[in-house]
């Protein structure tokens, strides 16, 4: 398997460990059984294409908001994805704040730990 694909997985398995975590602690926010594998790639696929735009719109509109682009990217990943889905119910805006948290911590401890036990491949730099 190419770096490539590894790290597609590893990004997606941390967004469905994120995910995961926030409709397991948030009671507002559910995921259909049926469609959490559609719910996970939607999510990603926005996160993919939003965060250079967003990054981009960051430097020239407002650079401090640059250490806080990845929760910026959760919360539009998590809006747009409940809107164009119906698998995915966030459950009022207090807990579309507090799920993006908390897809954005387990996503961000997902992608520490798969490298170092899953994906080994992606702890060594790119040639």
């Amino acid at each position: 398997m190419t770096r490539r694909i590894k790290s597609a997985l590893a990004l997606l398995a941390g967004n469905a460990i994120g995910l995961l975590l926030a409709t397991l602690l948030l009671s507002g926010f559910a995921i259909k059984p049926i469609s959490f594998i559609v719910v996970v790639i939607v999510f990603t696929l926005v996160q993919v294409v939003a965060e250079p735009l967003i990054l981009k719109l960051g430097e020239k509109k407002a650079p401090s908001i640059k250490g806080g682009i990845a929760l910026i990217v959760t919360f539009v990943g998590l809006l747009v994805t409940d809107l164009i889905t119906a698998g995915l119910t966030v459950g009022g805006v207090a807990n579309l704040l507090a799920a993006t948290l908390l897809v954005w911590l387990g996503a961000l401890i997902a992608s520490v730990l798969l490298p170092i036990y899953v994906f080994t491949e992606l702890r060594e730099p790119k040639k």
